[in-house]
């Protein structure tokens, strides 16, 4: 992590404040006959990077959403400090909590400096370009895309546009940092290095940091703390990697079998899956 931790200056100070970050009985869904997220309850008071995983159609990136009000829960709240989301602006919430999609939907034609300083645009001050400016490219550096600079976005490869869209989230400079599969369309070795960026920054920047991880591996050794949601959309398991991670919840959560062993040189499980368990093992039929 050494190296990753060395690139972490994005002229970004530290929070002088605890971020509190609370969902309270909270359901989501499209209708009342539809429900994805059923009782959901967590409380994180600690910076740190957490990984939300749980099997497809869970509702990880619901979840993920209604923390961004990008979505409102049908019932519950979700507060920031203290404070109910439902009753703050999207400009209020956007300044402190940040969301990076899966996979961005913007086609439009502009530039990539362009597109990373709309992270700045709640930050926008009367002469404050030169700083926002300087943040861009200092992000645009951690991500390795400076040469990406002046191209236009609805121009780059799907890789490309995760770290443009990383960038724009780490410039917005909030509280809380939410990333839907941000390693998705990465190659292995920027998949770690991001996740390892990720951590850094969570424990540099004293910030919350949510991403959804299909990676039970990526997820045991970077997160300090896992959310396991279970089918159909509740919270299982909540804790550390060596918590959550165990070979009674995967299976359990995820249908397959599996070994867990203390991985010794890097100190935190691993996880080698076996044979999915199919359904006419568990019924009989």
């Amino acid at each position: 992590m050494a190296e990753a931790n060395e690139k972490l200056d994005i002229g970004i100070k530290a929070k002088d404040h605890q971020t509190v970050l609370e969902l309270k009985d909270v359901d989501f869904g499209y209708d009342e006959s539809h429900i994805v997220l059923h009782d959901i309850n967590l409380r994180i008071d600690e910076p740190g990077l957490y990984c939300i995983i749980g099997p497809n159609g869970v509702g990880k990136s619901t979840m993920a959403k209604c923390v961004s009000k990008i979505v409102n829960p049908l019932k519950g709240e979700v507060l920031i400090n203290g404070k109910n989301i439902s009753s703050m602006s999207h400009k209020e919430v956007a300044k402190v909590v940040g969301y990076v999609p899966a996979f961005s939907q913007d086609v439009f034609s502009m530039s990539v400096v362009d597109t990373i300083m709309i992270g700045r645009h709640n930050h926008r001050r009367w002469g404050s370009l030169s700083k926002d400016l300087e943040m861009v490219y200092k992000a645009m550096r951690i991500l390795r895309i400076t040469d990406l600079a002046d191209k236009q976005f609805n121009s780059l490869s799907s890789g490309q546009h995760q770290k443009v869209s990383i960038a724009r989230g780490l410039v917005q400079e909030t509280d809380v940092l939410i990333l839907d599969e941000p390693t998705a369309n990465l190659d292995v070795k920027f998949q770690v290095y991001v996740m390892e960026l990720l951590r850094g920054i969570a424990e540099k920047l004293g910030i919350i940091i949510l991403t959804i991880c299909h990676d039970l591996n990526v997820t045991a050794k970077y997160s300090h703390k896992v959310i396991m949601l279970e089918r159909p959309g509740r919270i299982y398991a909540y804790g550390t990697p060596e918590e959550v991670l165990t070979e009674e919840n995967i299976e359990r959560v995820y249908g397959i079998r599996c070994r867990v062993v203390d991985e010794g040189e890097f100190g935190v499980p691993l996880v080698i899956l076996g044979a999915p368990i199919m359904s006419d093992e568990i019924d009989g039929t």
